[in-house]
């Protein structure tokens, strides 16, 4: 049984941001950090994975769907993000392949909470849009096959922070390090005993200078739509709306 874990999604490249949580107490204290996939498709890829590769056996590692898609990327299959061509082709041969490698699903016991289970957009699929908002039915059709130990759900992907209860089942979702949807900061969850959603403030300007730094073009157009938080979790919601199975 694991008494407190510490949960970061969607990073996205953003060094500043992961650096920021990691340094906040509570994650530095947990017993294992989760990172609950899109890692390095951002500015910072290369020093994103070195950060996240240097936490050693304290980290456990999910993949995301934008993770995937650097490894196609490099294989010869180009994405149709942008950002993610650029990452890809910064990568390491050994970053590609740990990438590759990557679970798609991880449970662990956590204090309070019992079998959770760890996953990128849903238990089944690293790219399906579920929402705060989303029906019944639903998450009836997400979750089915699940066993029936597993009492707590988390997972990423629409970088919006929630907690609810499905069915009697809780599903979290920690929001985003790194692409932040509904605010500034980075967003991430602490578990165990219970279920805090947390935000971690810092110097945007000065991140901003960073990742104007990291050689990717489109830098100053990621710090202002993402870093400053230009879009809000209303936004985000209009924009998943029709992609969570209504």
């Amino acid at each position: 049984m694991v008494d407190h874990v510490a949960v970061l999604s969607d990073i996205h490249g953003v060094l500043p941001a992961l650096d920021a949580v990691l340094a906040e107490p509570d994650v530095a204290a947990a017993d294992l950090i989760v990172l609950t996939g899109d890692l390095a498709a951002g500015p910072q890829p290369v020093e994103v994975l070195d950060r996240l590769t240097a936490l050693g056996e304290r980290a456990r590692w999910v993949g995301g769907n934008a993770d995937r898609e650097l490894v196609e990327a490099r294989a010869g299959k180009p994405s149709v993000i942008e950002v993610s061509n650029w990452a890809a082709g910064q990568l390491r041969a050994d970053q590609v392949a740990r990438l590759a490698a990557l679970p798609k699903r991880l449970t662990l016991p956590v204090t309070g909470l019992g079998e959770v289970l760890f996953c990128h957009a849903t238990p089944r699929d690293d790219e399906e849009v579920v929402l705060v908002d989303s029906r019944p039915a639903r998450w009836a059709d997400v979750f089915a096959g699940l066993p029936a130990e597993v009492g707590t759900v988390v997972c990423g992907h629409t970088h919006m922070p929630f907690a609810r209860l499905v069915d009697r089942r809780l599903v979290v979702n920690p929001g985003s390090v790194g692409m932040p949807y509904g605010g500034a900061g980075a967003w991430w969850a602490l578990l165990g005993p219970g279920v805090q959603l947390r935000r971690t403030r810092y110097d945007v300007d000065a991140a901003a200078r960073v990742v104007a730094g990291s050689g990717y073009p489109a830098a100053a157009r990621w710090v202002d739509e993402y870093l400053r938080g230009r879009y809000s979790d209303l936004d985000a919601l209009t924009a998943f709306g029709p992609r969570d199975g209504s």
